[in-house]
């Protein structure tokens, strides 16, 4: 009974300090409303009217004055407004794509929403390079978090865990947050608590592990090549992406063969034949392309998860049938595919040869899913030549599997079902 009344009154206590942090922001964001009742005064005609600053304008506040039918501009005024909204609206874009927040204005524009957290891109150590020690035999199990990560407090099963991290989330956190619709809440909630799992907003938005130089050089890329940040994609400006990049990078335009593996690319990214690719999509396979390019393998294991780590080494044990802490070039190709599951709905339904209570993951090869081209210029399986038995009979060891499939582990954290990186074949 002890250990039940000190539960609650720790309970108690995190919920008065929630509640007195809440009551302090309120009170701060209740400060510059002071000025609310003079404007009204101003507009019933009892007092002076003050001009807004048009330094500062406020995104909830101009439909309301559009909608109360006030003084309307100038013929000059009308005709610059629309380029100076395109001009805002563009420049908010970048700075959410520098800052890590793929999220729309819509989204974010409500009163009653939680503040988003601010997202700190990570820096490279010194020995970020150096070889990982993960221990194939100790599992780590780390535990789920017990209070949910935005508003930190415990509410037991109406918690939503994290696959990839131990964050919890409570869904109407996150509905206030804003960063997930409605068919994406729905989602965590039919995923979170299966074997397929749910990944946080964190895990999901692979552009994040990205540090500020990589992420300069992909905004630079994309500022080069007229990408616009959260904008749709279709075939035809995927096709003019990757000509200018390749006349940059190698001074000559695409070939017809590699024309058609851009369109295999394109495919790949609209699983569901929507004729475009969503911007989150493309982000994410462009910035698993800066990963490959600027990061070592060591350096990818480092951004593996506890979890992650747990997983991987059930699936080399679970291959590692005669016990000697080794297994195929074959089979570690098969176990980087097994992290894609998510790709068909209906792979629980198939066979797979990774032993089903050990992964919970399904091989999209063994579920019909066929390949779709190479995924990224640096990918090793680019090359369309087909590998000797010898090399598929070579032995690979816990750390040779972790380094090779580290990349597929991080690529296969968005709950998205596009392929944002080939698989190897």
């Amino acid at each position: 009974m002890g250990v039940l009344m000190s539960k609650k009154q720790q309970v108690e206590r995190v919920q008065k300090c929630n509640a007195v942090v809440s009551a302090f922001q309120a009170g701060i964001k209740d400060r510059p409303a002071a000025a609310k009742p003079a404007e009204r005064e101003a507009e019933d005609g009892e007092g002076p009217k003050a001009a807004p600053s048009p330094e500062e304008p406020n995104a909830e506040e101009a439909p309301r004055e559009e909608a109360h039918g006030g003084a309307g501009p100038s013929t000059s005024q009308q005709s610059s407004a629309p380029s100076r909204d395109e001009c805002k609206v563009n420049q908010e874009a970048w700075s959410r794509l520098r800052d890590g927040k793929g999220v729309e204005p819509e989204d974010l524009d409500k009163s009653h929403q939680l503040t988003p957290p601010a997202f700190v891109r990570p820096k490279r150590e010194s020995n970020d390079d150096q070889p990982v020690e993960v221990d194939l035999e100790e599992k780590e199990q780390p535990p789920n978090e017990e209070m949910c990560d935005v508003c930190e407090v415990w509410t037991a099963d109406d918690l939503y865990p994290c696959r990839t991290c131990t964050r919890v989330f409570h869904d109407g956190c996150l509905r206030e947050l804003g960063y997930l619709r409605a068919e994406a809440l729905q989602e965590m909630r039919d995923t979170a608590h299966t074997v397929t799992g749910w990944s946080c907003y964190y895990c999901d938005n692979l552009n994040l592990l990205l540090t500020e130089e990589e992420m300069y050089s992909l905004m630079e890329t994309f500022k080069q090549c007229k990408i616009i940040p959260e904008s749709c994609l279709v075939s035809d400006e995927l096709l003019q992406y990757r000509h200018f990049a390749s006349k940059q990078q190698f001074d000559k335009d695409l070939t017809d063969e590699q024309e058609e593996e851009v369109l295999a690319q394109f495919a790949a990214l609209d699983p569901e034949k929507k004729g475009h690719i969503e911007w989150s999509d493309f982000l994410y396979h462009e910035s698993l392309a800066v990963l490959r390019k600027f990061r070592t393998e060591n350096s990818l294991v480092r951004l593996l998860t506890a979890k992650e780590r747990d997983k991987a080494r059930s699936v080399f044990l679970a291959l590692n049938r005669d016990k000697d802490g080794t297994i195929t070039r074959a089979e570690c190709r098969q176990a980087q595919t097994s992290w894609f599951h998510k790709l068909n709905k209906d792979s629980q339904s198939c066979n797979v040869s990774i032993p089903h209570r050990l992964m919970g993951f399904c091989s999209p090869m063994n579920c019909g899913i066929s390949h779709v081209g190479p995924m990224c210029e640096s990918s090793p399986a680019s090359s369309g030549s087909e590998r000797s038995k010898t090399d598929d009979n070579r032995p690979a060891t816990w750390a040779d599997f972790l380094r090779e499939s580290a990349i597929y582990i991080v690529a296969a954290r968005p709950n998205s079902s596009a392929m944002h990186i080939r698989l190897p074949v």
